[in-house]
């Protein structure tokens, strides 16, 4: 019996022990190093990250900048249809009404035809008379109920163009509206880069972007690529840089046109604009569509377009030099022609 007791307390004593034992294998157990923090990111990483963002809501602007443009045309579209969907009525109703008229008109002659009334003659000119009337009368009957058919065939081309006018618009505008998120999240992501760096770091990261631009010119430059460069600008082209270059100091808002602010291709456009030359909205739809040069043969108003996706474009300005609207958080400036990756040369007029 003894012995029996002590076995009982012996193993509450162990029970014990494990459980009070357990907290501090826990606390141990929860207490392993954590894993070291990623590598900071060098502040070259950092530019190329904000120019790649920077880069990607251009492309994103591109597109906005695009689907406004076809709201802008599906809309005058919508509007012209409407017009002449009124039109058609009016004219329908005015059609209806000359109608009316002949069958009033036939009522008033006891409501014979005018075929029986030319049988019931006996005075042969009344008859010839007659017989002129019906074939007259006959003849508008057949091209009044022929404009009602046309006019009414015509009124259902137009609602029908108008209904699909109508889905394309909303479809445009839904691209618009994607393009406009994706242009917001790119520069906010850029911008947190950015705020999350000292103000040294600032400093440091704008001469960073500066050094590489240099060293870009530099580089283009140094292949004699505008070596016996000597054309001339147009009158056009003249008054296209004077407007272009009017608008340093003026800052970058994607999507704008002026006369406030600018985005790349807005300047462009609007330069081309001021010196009486209509050019595409976009710096994708300039390259795709305008002329294209050789760089050789380059002359102050011509457009470079920049990167493989046509993303950016700046006017040349002689010098090497080129006026553009750079990207959020820039104003419009002068900047080397050869500062970036060129695609190519296009030339308004």
């Amino acid at each position: 019996m003894n012995r029996r007791r002590h076995a009982t307390a012996a193993i509450t004593v162990i029970c014990a022990l494990t459980v009070l034992a357990s907290p501090a294998l826990t606390l141990q157990a929860s207490a392993a190093p954590l894993p070291p923090p990623p590598p900071k990111k060098s502040l070259e990483e950092v530019r190329k990250e904000i120019d790649d963002l920077y880069r990607k809501a251009a492309v994103a602007t591109d597109a906005y900048n695009l689907a406004e443009e076809k709201t802008k045309e599906q809309s005058a579209e919508i509007v012209r249809l409407a017009r002449m969907i009124v039109e058609g009525r009016e004219k329908i109703e005015d059609l209806k009404s000359k109608a009316g008229a002949q069958a009033r008109a036939q009522y008033r002659n006891g409501g014979l035809p005018d075929g029986a009334q030319l049988v019931l003659t006996n005075d042969p000119q009344l008859f010839l008379d007659a017989a002129g009337r019906l074939k007259s009368g006959a003849k508008a009957t057949t091209d009044l109920l022929g404009e009602m058919t046309r006019t009414q065939a015509e009124l259902d081309t137009y609602a029908k163009d108008a209904s699909t006018n109508w889905t394309k618009l909303e479809a445009i505008r839904v691209k618009q509206a994607k393009a406009k998120k994706e242009i917001n999240e790119k520069i906010d992501a850029a911008k947190k880069l950015e705020s999350e760096l000292a103000a040294e770091e600032r400093e440091r990261l704008r001469r960073l972007e500066e050094q590489a631009q240099l060293r870009a010119q530099t580089t283009w430059l140094g292949t004699g690529v505008l070596d016996g460069l000597q054309a001339g600008a147009t009158a056009e082209g003249k008054r296209a840089v004077e407007f272009a270059t009017a608008q340093i100091g003026k800052p970058y808002v994607w999507g704008a046109e002026g006369p406030g602010s600018y985005d790349c291709s807005g300047l462009t456009q609007s330069a081309w604009g001021a010196a009486g030359r209509g050019i595409p909205r976009t710096s994708q739809e300039q390259w795709r569509l305008l002329p294209h040069v050789d760089i050789k043969d380059m002359r102050p108003g011509d457009l470079i377009v920049y990167f493989q996706d046509a993303s950016h474009i700046g006017m040349y300005v002689g010098n090497g030099m080129i006026v553009h609207a750079p990207r959020p958080g820039r104003n419009v400036t002068l900047a080397g022609a050869g500062s970036m990756e060129i695609l190519g040369v296009v030339r308004p007029s």
